[in-house]
């Protein structure tokens, strides 16, 4: 299957820097509260147990709404109002936990947050891939730039602690929030349209000698590499719990609350480094080889997490978890997306989240029980071995398809990385 022709390169880059600023105000906003947001529970009389049920609902409702989502991207042709409605959303809600009591108006805030990520997730990465030919590159882009709102944010939070304490931050968090959304509404443009009629072209040129144009066909069926790539994508999410269990676990080695926000900059300094050129990487070489070396990543961090044999080594280990968002996140969706006809991808991107996320939903909630009854080494070590045994099936996963049959993994041209 031939790649779209992107609307415009100028337009094309303006839209992925676009989605990139968005990103960065918005993840400012959420990691100032995100990092903080454990020992705020603690402080409200919460624990680890609450702490599961609220971060499992919170990305089970965006789980749910992206399967939506992505059904509806497919078929409407202005995606921007829901993009921008989302991010409204979001960082409207944000505010409010410096008014709650109770951990169950945290949980509804986190839900509102949530449901408005599965909303606007899917239109905005279907956009990207519409706007560029580089799909690893400008997943990357847009991850290094939303990480890096991710260390801006832990560290904004580490200069107001001290001074203003937890609630003061929460309310803190609408500066960014705003800047984000005015990006969104000032900066994103709409791409259906012109991508639709870069088709239509290359369609029309290629059948300029028939007397009538054949019907387009109704519904188009996935690949069976999509489905491979999912099922091991969800082994591997089953021990993906909230990262919110391992600032718990660094906490209980001695690290204090008021430093977590630290474990988050350093993940995320990490994280912005490595995100863009792991994509670019990912255009050129075998996605399914970066994104199993990022599981094997995952699986040295939790091993130290369980074991948690000093505050030096979960320092290491944490700066090292954000080597494995950067080797997977932004290289499974160029998968997923490179994987699937243009048709569908809507479809495809919300399946892959409602699967993965509805595994990190039990992942969430069996870690919360499992630490309770069995302490901390039990859930941390099967992540591990789940992990372990993830990176192995996803690169057996691609072996049958590349030998018999190139287009099932990535229905690209030859030179396009799976």
């Amino acid at each position: 299957m031939p790649r779209p022709t992107p609307q415009n390169p100028k337009s094309g880059s303006r839209n992925v820097l676009a989605f990139g600023l968005t990103s960065l105000f918005n993840d400012v906003a959420t990691e100032m509260a995100y990092w903080v947001l454990p020992a705020f529970l603690v402080s409200i009389g919460a624990g680890p147990a609450q702490l599961g049920v609220i971060e499992g609902v919170a990305e089970s409702v965006a789980s749910f709404v992206q399967l939506f989502a992505g059904y509806l991207t497919d078929h409407i042709s202005r995606r921007k109002p829901i993009v921008v409605g989302g991010y409204f959303v979001a960082n409207a809600v944000k505010p409010l936990l410096a008014l709650v009591t109770s951990w169950g108006q945290v949980l509804a805030i986190r839900f509102a947050d949530r449901f408005s990520k599965g909303i606007r997730s899917v239109p905005r990465d279907v956009m990207v891939a519409e706007s560029t030919q580089e799909l690893g590159s400008a997943y990357g882009l847009i991850q290094s730039l939303d990480s890096a709102g991710a260390v801006i944010g832990p560290l904004a939070a580490l200069l107001l602690l001290p001074h203003y304490g937890l609630r003061t931050v929460f309310l803190a968090a609408a500066v960014p929030g705003f800047f984000c959304v005015a990006a969104a509404f000032f900066g994103i443009q709409e791409t259906k349209a012109t991508h639709a009629a870069a088709q239509l072209a290359q369609t029309a040129g290629q059948s300029a000698k028939q007397t009538r144009p054949k019907p387009k066909p109704s519904v188009r069926s996935l690949p069976p590499a999509f489905y491979f790539l999912v099922c091991a994508v969800t082994l591997f999410s089953l021990g993906n719990s909230s990262d919110m269990f391992l600032v718990l676990r660094a906490g209980s080695v001695g690290i204090a609350a008021t430093r977590a926000p630290l474990l988050g900059l350093i993940f995320n300094v990490t994280y912005t480094l490595f995100s863009w050129p792991a994509g670019i990487l990912s255009d050129r070489i075998s996605r399914r080889a970066i994104a199993a070396s990022g599981y094997l990543v995952f699986a040295a961090v939790y091993f130290v997490f369980g074991l948690a044999p000093s505050q030096p080594a979960i320092w290491i280990a944490m700066g090292s978890y954000g080597l494995f968002y950067a080797l997977t996140n932004p290289v499974l969706k160029s998968l997923v997306v490179s994987s699937v006809p243009s048709e569908i991808r809507g479809r495809a991107l919300g399946i892959y989240a409602f699967i993965t996320s509805s595994a990190i939903l039990l992942a969430s909630i069996l870690t919360g029980e499992l630490w309770k009854y069995f302490g901390a080494r039990v859930p941390f070590f099967l992540s591990t071995a789940l992990a372990l045994a993830a990176a192995v099936l996803l690169i057996l996963s691609g072996i049958k398809p590349l030998q018999s049959k190139p287009a099932l993994d990535g229905c690209a041209p030859t030179g396009t990385a799976q």
